[in-house]
């Protein structure tokens, strides 16, 4: 049996971070200043010059990061028979589809490129339509989307463009930081992602003073200053406590990203020619996060449950794609409008690749993803 590999471990990353981590909660503590104080905005400057932008709001998630950004620019407020319509990924996270549905829009799906994952932009220009208000583009598993068409074709048109940036921290487009290239760009924090909290949370990104003085009123039930309110807001504040955690984990980010690019080039090397795998194409000089290692075969399930067999946990993102799930059957999709979503939720698979993650077990997922397919096509 192969030398057992975790899909994640939350140990290994967070524990030499600990003494700083618990340091900077207990910093919190004693402060007894424990909504929209000194870490949210400390964090909110730092990450805005990790990315190269102006303005960073600190908010409770990455979903709310993005129904924040589509209203503030207008989006769901028509009134009349017709919702308006946002662009997104056939090929996500429900939660980018959730986003558009909480915003007040409909959700208008394009399908994947085959090599990136990510929205085709020349799949797009068919979908636009007179109630098209935005673009809503997923930089996925940590690749960046094509976003010089998806702008061109937003700025001809007369759409926002607003980025999902929840799995692409520190991922650059043509020397362009992911989150930077568009009226809005939202993260998540997950404990899971690149840059994860120790909880939920958030933020968003942007160049535009107004939108982010929107941001900042509507984050906090519509008010920048107590009792009055300029807009119907939420409550959607990025916490104290995971505003500090954050901010170590900023400091230290350089150093993860390069470990997770490591890995990703020892698996790339490795796994090359073997089987039938698609493996992730970095594309030309952009550079991937590597947020996910996800893999395509058309023996997924069998390579699956050959690498539990041998210890190796993987996951699967994702099994159902958004229109296939319940939550959308009032748009009435068709179970194959979209082939290459479906084809993409049957082959793809996910290896682990996370910091802190040793040699021997980088080894153990290569060797056995070899002995499957060597096994498979011997007989």
């Amino acid at each position: 049996m192969s030398v057992p590999v975790p899909f994640l471990s939350f140990q290994r990353q967070n524990s030499v971070l600990r003494t700083e981590i618990l340091n900077a909660i207990a910093s919190v503590h004693d402060s007894n200043n424990l909504i929209l104080g000194d870490q949210v905005a400390a964090f909110e400057q730092e990450y805005a010059a990790f990315l190269g932008v102006p303005y960073c709001i600190g908010v409770a998630n990455g979903l709310e990061a993005m129904v924040l950004s589509l209203k503030a620019l207008g989006i769901g407020n028509r009134i009349g028979p017709r919702k308006e319509e946002v662009i997104v990924p056939a090929n996500t996270y429900i939660a980018t589809w959730l986003a558009v549905t909480q915003a007040g829009a409909i959700p208008v799906p394009v399908e994947p490129d085959m090599y990136n994952y990510n929205l085709h932009p020349a799949r797009l220009e068919e979908k636009i339509t007179q109630y098209t208000r935005a673009i809503l583009p997923v930089h996925l598993f940590g690749q960046p989307a094509d976003m010089d068409p998806i702008n061109y074709l937003a700025g001809r048109y007369g759409l926002f463009v607003v980025e999902d940036n929840a799995h692409s921290h520190g991922a650059v487009y043509k020397g362009k930081v992911c989150g930077t290239m568009s009226a809005a760009g939202a993260h998540s924090f997950y404990p899971t992602k690149v840059l994860g909290a120790l909880g939920d949370a958030g933020a968003i990104t942007t160049t535009n003073e107004t939108m982010a003085e929107t941001l900042r009123a509507m984050r906090n039930y519509g008010s920048t200053r107590k009792n009055y309110h300029e807009n119907l807001g939420f409550n959607s504040r990025l916490d104290e406590v995971q505003a500090a955690v954050l901010r170590v984990k900023l400091r230290h980010l350089p150093v993860a990203q390069a470990e997770r690019r490591n890995i990703a080039e020892t698996y790339l090397s490795e796994l090359a020619g073997v089987g039938d795998l698609s493996l992730p194409r970095p594309q030309g000089e952009n550079r991937h996060a590597w947020h996910l290692f996800v893999i395509r075969t058309a023996s997924r399930d069998a390579l699956a449950e050959f690498l539990r067999a041998e210890g190796i946990e993987t996951m699967v993102h994702y099994p159902v794609p958004p229109h296939r799930q319940n939550a959308y059957k009032n748009l009435n999709f068709k179970d194959d409008s979209f082939p290459l979503t479906n084809l993409m939720a049957r082959t793809m698979l996910t290896l682990p690749l996370f910091p802190g993650m040793r040699p021997d077990e980088i080894k153990s997922v290569t060797d056995a993803v070899k002995k499957f397919f060597t096994r498979s096509f011997i007989g």
